[in-house]
């Protein structure tokens, strides 16, 4: 009976720590394309099609 605590409780540990992982990568993508954006509004007279 302990053991599938054991596994339970590894279990949630892992989901919580891929959870954060992921809100930090959502945060750095959001970040850079907000400052790429930015980068091409500044520069979109420069853009010639």
């Amino acid at each position: 009976m302990e053991k599938i605590y054991n596994v339970m409780k590894n279990s949630g540990i892992v989901s919580i720590v891929i959870g954060v992982v992921m809100i930090i990568l959502g945060l750095a993508t959001g970040i850079v394309s907000i400052i790429y954006g930015s980068k091409l509004l500044l520069k979109k007279d420069d853009i010639v099609f």
